[in-house]
């Protein structure tokens, strides 16, 4: 994969801007099955205990715990997916970033502030306070000028490498369903 420097990661930002704020679209769910892999689905199912089903969230666990285990406010994780689409610049790289849906929706905090609620489907997800900064797997994946892309100042403030969130009422959603603040 070809890792773009940073003048045409900033040129990419005015597309980015363009996502819709109401209401936009789930481009693709990716659940994690075991580390390392991937499963493209075309539909999931979205639990109050398991957030993606058959994906490894849970027992994965978080440095965010004192005892490890899997943090409830970091069950799902959303990735705009203009930013991916300009990060991998194919769509079959796009699972690599390591999140589960990647909706084509502004996901800025001014947006969609902590606890905002999200329709995808027939489920509900809350935007959690937790920050979605990324790891050395995608740095690794997409280049050390991408993760100072995304964690740089407008980088946070449009959330490009992404955000948290949990289902507060389960359900199925599936690619190309709406994705609209409730």
């Amino acid at each position: 994969m070809l890792h773009l420097g940073a003048d045409e990661l900033q040129a990419g930002l005015d597309e980015i801007r363009l996502s819709p704020a109401g209401e936009g679209t789930v481009e693709l769910i990716v659940r994690r099955p075991a580390e390392g892999d991937r499963e493209v689905l075309d539909e999931g199912t979205l639990d109050l205990h398991e957030g993606l089903v058959g994906d490894t969230w849970r027992v994965r666990g978080s440095s965010r715990t004192g005892d490890g285990s899997a943090h409830p406010d970091m069950q799902l994780t959303l990735m705009n997916a203009r930013v991916i689409a300009l990060l991998a610049q194919e769509r079959e790289w796009w699972p690599l970033a390591g999140d589960q849906l990647y909706v084509d929706l502004d996901l800025s905090p001014e947006n969609l502030p902590v606890g905002t609620r999200l329709a995808l489907g027939s489920a509900v997800i809350e935007v959690t306070d937790q920050l979605h900064t990324g790891c050395a797997k995608f740095t690794e994946r997409f280049g050390h000028a991408a993760i100072r892309f995304v964690n740089s100042p407008a980088g946070r403030a449009l959330r490009l490498r992404g955000m948290y969130a949990r289902v507060v009422e389960p359900g199925q959603v599936r690619q190309g369903d709406p994705i609209r603040k409730r």
